[in-house]
């Protein structure tokens, strides 16, 4: 017996009006991951579906695929697509779905979920755009507009457009780990991981015109983690006050530098715990972090594990 594992069985649901952006990402993400996932697209009664754009889609399969798959993708639409409330055949087609399958939602689509009711008492996110409405049809979702993705659980939802390719490489990353991740997303020329969530793109004032940036100063911090870098020493090297730097770096990244420092350090423990068998002392050293009891409460924060539940999760992925 050779052990390989059968690939994980993904199907993407496209609805009325489906964006061909959105409905694309999954397989061409999932798609570069050497094999470890068959993508398939389907409809709710297996014809072509109205995209948003000036076609039609036509795809290989109906409904039925949903009954097998492992992880469910259901795409975004525009919002005037979204019906109030569900369609029969929609019912019908995610009622289908496993009860131990993931569900993944890209931007709009979380409506789709939230109206039949598998949010409810959920964390999750949807566009920025849109958050006001959702919050007002699904008061029992547990709204979160600031971030790219939600991973509760057994069901994830993300935000607008692009943001589908992070969920899907956080998939990845999830199943696989950070190496087979991170080949993916140069397989397909993305970022990786992306630094803070959607406030970033929420509709600003343009800044005055030749205003630094704060991109120079953050890629300086990325080569010194294991620094104990203050708010002090990333405004002095932006050569900005205290009070310029923290705002532009919010407006820029959509988190504070604080923050922003504490989300990159725990990136970087994350992957010394899935590559490497350094000790949590020396990882938590290695980023930044002043003890390995200090790494750990920020990784059990931020992902809810310890550092050894962690690494043993990986360790056991092929």
């Amino acid at each position: 017996m050779s052990g390989k594992r059968e690939p994980e069985r993904v199907a993407v649901l496209a609805l009325d009006g489906v964006y061909p952006f959105e409905l694309g990402i999954p397989s061409r993400i999932l798609g570069a991951a050497d094999g470890r996932y068959e993508v398939l697209t389907c409809t709710v009664d297996g014809r072509p579906v109205r995209t948003n754009a000036d076609f039609t889609i036509g795809v290989a399969h109906g409904p039925e695929i949903l009954d097998t798959a492992d992880t469910v993708v259901v795409t975004s639409m525009p919002p005037d697509y979204i019906p109030p409330r569900l369609p029969d055949e929609v019912t019908a087609a995610l009622a289908r779905i496993r009860p131990d399958a993931r569900i993944v939602s890209i931007c709009t689509a979380a409506f789709i979920l939230a109206e039949a009711g598998l949010l409810d008492g959920r964390k999750a996110t949807t566009h920025w755009q849109a958050a006001d409405e959702f919050r007002c049809r699904y008061p029992k979702v547990e709204l979160d507009p600031d971030v790219l993705f939600v991973d509760d659980g057994r069901i994830l939802t993300s935000a607008g457009a692009a943001s589908g390719v992070d969920i899907c490489l956080h998939i990845v990353r999830t199943d696989h780990g950070s190496d087979l991740a991170n080949t993916v997303a140069r397989r397909c020329v993305v970022p990786p991981f992306r630094d803070g969530g959607q406030a970033q793109y929420i509709e600003q004032p343009v800044p005055v015109s030749g205003a630094a940036s704060t991109a120079a100063t953050r890629a300086w911090a990325l080569e010194r983690l294991d620094e104990p870098l203050t708010l002090s020493d990333l405004a002095g090297h932006a050569r900005m006050s205290l009070r310029t730097f923290a705002r532009r770096f919010n407006d820029e990244v959509g988190l504070s530098p604080g923050r922003w420092l504490i989300q990159q350090r725990i990136a970087r423990a994350r992957h010394l715990l899935e590559s490497s068998d350094l000790p949590v002392d020396r990882i938590a050293a290695e980023v930044g972090f002043a003890t390995g009891a200090s790494l750990r409460q920020h990784l059990q924060a931020a992902i809810g594990v310890s550092p050894q539940a962690y690494r043993r999760t990986f360790q056991k992925a092929p």
